[in-house]
């Protein structure tokens, strides 16, 4: 069996592009604002680094399938699950992502798989429920 990674596609783009905008300004604005003492400039230049370091996090988050788990990493938060305690997928329409409904009755976000990838999203959460098929009953051990 192979490992599988989920990613969200546009989410990914914007962020950075948020990134790459905001940081500019912020640095921009430190250079060219009159009358900023140097504490002013350096706090702007802080704040735009901080924007840019949470656009990374929204743009990193992923979903990775490998043989006996499936690994959630979301903006702020990694979990690991067990196969067997995933009953399914849920991606109910208006939802911005696809969560995983959890033995325990509770559910877990995927950020990876966003609405905002459209077509490319469903295809995903399809393909997820089919990993969760083939290896959601737990292994004789």
């Amino acid at each position: 069996m192979t490992t599988t990674v989920f990613r969200p596609r546009m989410v990914r783009v914007f962020a950075y592009l948020t990134a790459i905008v905001v940081l500019a300004g912020m640095i921009a604005g430190a250079v060219v604002m009159p009358g900023f003492l140097l504490i002013g400039r350096i706090g702007l230049i802080t704040v735009g680094v901080l924007i840019a370091l949470f656009c990374h996090l929204e743009a990193s988050v992923r979903l990775v399938a490998r043989e006996s788990e499936l690994e959630v990493r979301n903006v702020f938060r990694t979990r690991t699950v067990e196969w067997p305690e995933i009953l399914g997928i849920s991606f109910p329409m208006g939802d911005p992502w696809a969560h995983l409904d959890l033995a325990d009755g509770s559910t877990l976000a995927i950020n990876a798989i966003q609405r905002y990838d459209g077509k490319r999203a469903i295809a995903d959460a399809h393909r997820l429920q089919a990993l969760v098929q083939e290896r959601g009953e737990a292994a004789e051990r």
